[in-house]
């Protein structure tokens, strides 16, 4: 049982790692890239080291995996948003087909300008 078990959260933790991968190679804009890496870092992470904890059994490792989980769930969203609004205020462009800009109307009326490398551009 235990077996299953494991290899259950090393399919979860697999898949979101998979997804978050394709989510960086497809989506259009840095924001988006950031969600998607934000999800691999909470549920790929926490899914394999879930299955390390169930796999070992011992209290110690799984006393240190649940403290590990814990700590990416409250992080991670803390530093993928401070990562986004840096983002936002160095005038990284946001993908043309995006239709909401709630840090536009908290900050500033007027978009940002530009101030990223053609990296960040995307060009």
């Amino acid at each position: 049982m235990r077996e299953i078990i494991t290899a259950v959260f090393l399919g979860v933790g697999t898949l979101a790692m998979l997804l978050a991968g394709l989510g960086m190679v497809r989506l259009p804009d840095l924001f988006l890239r950031l969600q998607a890496t934000a999800k691999a870092a909470t549920v790929g992470v926490g899914g394999l080291l879930c299955a390390a904890a169930v796999d070992m059994g011992s209290l110690s490792v799984v006393t240190h995996v649940m403290l590990t989980v814990l700590f990416l769930f409250a992080i991670t969203p803390v530093a993928t948003l401070l990562i986004a609004r840096a983002a936002f205020h160095i005038g990284v462009p946001l993908w043309e087909k995006t239709r909401e800009n709630d840090l536009a109307e908290k900050y500033s009326s007027k978009p940002p300008h530009s101030r990223a490398g053609p990296l960040l551009d995307g060009k």
